[in-house]
């Protein structure tokens, strides 16, 4: 078994991030985030690992470190919550276009503008339909747990390489305050100068030795034909990634008659609102998608011949709901439930849109 330890959410993601053997982190406090920098601040993990911390000058300042770091093929991340992100958007429109991987880590808040310190899920349309400008998707984590949390720092970054492309986690202030048991890995080692050129020398920028040619990283591309064929390159990279990664989770969904579909902390709720429906007589299952980014809408749709109804849960005012519509194609009735404003839904609450909604709708 491994090391346990009671942590909160963002604590578990920077512990994540040492653990996972990244080499650097480049953010600014925004609450509710805050701890992720307090935490490697305090850590020091440049002592443990020679991981190197900074606090930028601003968020501006912080994507753009990271882009700089993820071209000398380093591991690298930030985090922030959603004014923070949308400061950070260019940038990581910058890291999709240049094929950079990098971990962005979002523990949103209500919004629109300053909004509220409060939870919420109103980021989501941002983060799955790429958020800045340009054609580009992010590949989109949605923790629901403080060991995920942990997790997806690593997973995230294994991701981000994988395909060379900035990789967000998709959180929310309930999941990063929240305290609970971690299963805490072993240390990986960082990678030394000499492996990242064995391994990423044919796209980092290295430097120019033994007579090789640098590598040259940009997102411009001021010929027609040559953006029109990069595009396409990207489009093919999502592709491969909406075939190979998708994740989810299903709960109940065996003899279910009706269907929640829910991430992150939503979808915690959703779990205990389908055991209070169930002790009530009504059959109905839970989906979490994981990945938001890619979408499981496969399974969704087999789903759909399956259930009479699918209720959307949400804390925003109806965004995943429009991707579960699709996902469906007019085969049932989808509706959305969500509490804004930084107001968490209940169980109940939860029922009796489900009972509203779809069943007596």
């Amino acid at each position: 078994m491994g090391e346990f330890k009671l942590m909160k959410g963002n604590e578990a993601f920077a512990e994540g991030l040492i653990r996972s053997g990244a080499d650097g982190y480049f953010g600014y406090p925004i609450t509710p985030q805050s701890e992720v920098i307090e935490y490697l601040m305090a850590e020091e993990p440049h002592k443990r690992t020679g991981m190197v911390v900074l606090q930028a000058e601003s968020e501006v300042a912080a994507i753009n470190m990271v882009y700089g770091g993820a071209a000398t093929g380093k591991r690298v991340a930030t985090s922030s919550s959603s004014p923070g992100i949308s400061l950070k958007l260019e940038g990581i429109s910058y890291m999709a276009g240049a094929e950079l991987p990098g971990v962005i880590l979002n523990v949103v808040r209500g919004g629109p503008g300053l909004g509220t310190i409060q939870p919420s899920q109103a980021d989501y349309n941002q983060a799955v339909k790429g958020g800045g400008h340009g054609d580009y998707n992010l590949l989109v984590l949605a923790p629901a747990s403080v060991q995920e949390m942990y997790d997806f720092a690593g997973l995230g970054m294994e991701l981000a390489f994988k395909y060379r492309t900035p990789v967000m986690v998709l959180s929310d202030g309930v999941i990063g305050q929240m305290m609970e048991k971690v299963i805490l890995s072993e240390q990986v080692t960082r990678l030394t100068d000499e492996e990242i050129y064995a391994k990423y020398g044919d796209w980092a920028t290295v430097g120019r030795t033994n007579g090789r040619e640098r590598n040259i990283i940009t997102s411009l591309h001021l010929k027609s034909e040559k953006m029109e064929a990069h595009n396409h390159k990207l489009a093919a990279k999502y592709k491969e990634m909406a075939e190979e990664e998708i994740r989810f989770e299903e709960f109940e969904t065996e003899d279910a008659e009706y269907l929640l579909v829910a991430f992150g902390s939503s979808a915690r709720i959703s779990q205990n609102a389908v055991k209070i429906a169930r002790a009530k007589g009504i059959k109905v299952g839970l989906l979490r998608p994981i990945t938001l980014f890619p979408f499981p809408k496969a399974r969704l749709n087999e789903l759909a011949d399956q259930v009479k109804g699918m209720l959307s849960v949400e804390m925003n005012m109806g965004q995943m709901v429009d991707d579960v519509r699709l996902a469906v194609n007019g085969k049932i009735k989808v509706e959305h439930f969500g509490r804004v404003g930084g107001i968490i839904p209940t169980s109940d609450e939860i029922v009796e849109a489900l009972e509203q909604k779809i069943i007596g709708g």
